[in-house]
């Protein structure tokens, strides 16, 4: 996975148990919404992106590429993503584990980790610029340098994104992506080549969660498991690992 795939409420923070399941009223066990986070942002806070095909959500392709499948998965919500999605379309889902039915072709399938605040030292950050859509076309050409993850054309939408700027030229940026309720997941944390080892990727993370926080929300972040250099980056931060997760794509079968 590439450098920083990063891709909540901290006051009072909840146990936050690997297997998701939270102690909820008169003792019933209810599940954590960062478990199926692509679902409960579109079912929360990001509900005005949400596309609806049955079962089946999505944001607008232009904004996110991530689907959210329901936790009981069955037959007719393939079908219905192969609708909205169309023949040969490849959808990428962020921590199904169950099986991809016969005739769609697995396009990736890399182990992840998802991680979560556990008394990050956040900060603001002087440098740091809010980033907006005029922001775009730079943001994308800084993306497709770096290679941080998924980054589309109206992705500054999902959240604060905030940049630093050397002669004008953007060369670095963090932000936010998606939105479960009482939680924000930090992201396309990027850097250009020629301005590594100067730590401002970690700025830009502090600063974002410094922003999240003030919200009264928490943050979180996924990266590739096989990612050390940014596991430990995090865990220095005052992240700590939560749950194992996958980020799969299949395609739809043609037919």
């Amino acid at each position: 996975m590439p450098e920083a795939y990063v891709s909540t409420r901290y006051e009072g923070r909840e146990a936050d148990t690997p297997t998701g399941a939270d102690t909820g009223p008169a003792g019933t066990s209810v599940p954590h919404p960062l478990d199926n986070a692509a679902r409960a942002s579109l079912t929360g806070p990001h509900a005005h992106f949400a596309e609806r095909h049955g079962r089946v959500l999505r944001y607008p392709v232009e904004v996110s590429p991530w689907l959210a499948l329901p936790d009981d998965v069955d037959a007719a919500d393939w079908a219905d993503i192969a609708r909205m999605a169309g023949p040969g379309a490849e959808v990428p889902l962020l921590g199904h584990r169950g099986r991809v039915p016969d005739g769609w072709e697995i396009t990736f399938d890399v182990e992840g980790v998802q991680m979560v605040d556990d008394g990050v030292a956040a900060a603001p950050e002087p440098e740091a610029v809010p980033l907006g859509p005029a922001d775009v076309p730079e943001m994308l050409d800084l993306v497709a340098r770096t290679q941080p993850g998924p980054f589309m054309p109206r992705t500054v939408e999902m959240g604060t994104y905030l940049g630093i700027r050397r002669d004008g030229a953007l060369i670095a940026m963090a932000g936010e992506r998606l939105h479960p309720p009482g939680w924000t997941e930090i992201s396309a944390v990027c850097t250009d080549p020629a301005f590594r080892g100067e730590g401002l990727a970690t700025r830009l993370i502090l600063a974002v969660a410094h922003g999240i926080r003030e919200r009264g929300e928490r943050p979180f972040l996924h990266t590739g498991a096989a990612n050390t250099g940014a596991i430990r980056l995090y865990e220095s931060l005052g992240f700590r690992h939560r749950l194992d997760t996958r980020f799969l794509g299949a395609r739809v079968p043609l037919g």
